[in-house]
């Protein structure tokens, strides 16, 4: 089941932002109700993930990248956010991406699917993306979190990109990508040849 609205009053994002919803993109969420044996809920962000960049890289041949732990970027620029809120044995998985127009934020740059030309309803993308987010769930309770992990990488930016994270006690560490560790983690390699494991944080492109 999932829940779209055209548009949102007071939409929110990560740690609280604010997130504009003007008409023209998608606003959706829906549920996942945990069973015993499923891998850890807060991995089902990166399930979001891979399967919204599966639908936003057959729109957008070229461009499409993930970034940790749940953006999608194109060409560079924010397209969509992902967020988990939990509720005992439930886990509501809220998506927005920007498919008319986007937001000017002073942070980040971002872009929508018409800025590259893509002409799609928020309900035709809709259609698209619950299909393909019940196939990678299937994975998920099927084989695991290792599949997920390994496709995370496979479209997300290359080893070696340089990365500023921003931390929750308000450190900043600045590396450059390792890898994602088995259990969705970033692997943050820094200047002195030490890897450092970064399991919530803000992470930027340098």
């Amino acid at each position: 089941m999932w829940l779209r609205a055209e548009r949102q009053l007071a939409g929110r994002g990560r740690q609280g932002r604010p997130w504009a919803s003007p008409e023209g993109n998608l606003y959706a969420s829906t549920l996942v109700h945990l069973r015993s044996g499923d891998p850890p809920a807060a991995s089902l962000a990166l399930v979001t993930a891979v399967a919204l960049e599966e639908v936003v890289a057959r729109l957008v041949p070229r461009g499409a990248m993930l970034k940790w732990p749940n953006d999608l970027l194109v060409s560079g620029a924010k397209l969509s956010g992902i967020l988990l809120e939990r509720a005992g044995d439930n886990v509501v998985i809220g998506i927005g991406v920007n498919i008319a127009c986007h937001p000017d934020l002073a942070d980040r740059p971002t872009t929508s699917l018409a800025a590259h030309g893509v002409a799609i309803t928020p309900a035709a993308f809709l259609d698209r993306l619950a299909e393909m987010l019940a196939a990678w769930l299937g994975i998920w309770r099927g084989q695991g979190l290792a599949p997920i992990v390994a496709r995370w990488i496979e479209r997300a930016h290359p080893v070696g990109t340089a990365l500023t994270a921003r931390l929750a006690d308000g450190t900043t560490l600045d590396g450059s990508f390792d890898t994602m560790a088995p259990d969705g983690a970033l692997v943050l390699r820094l200047a002195d040849g030490s890897r450092r494991v970064i399991h919530a944080g803000d992470v930027f492109l340098v």
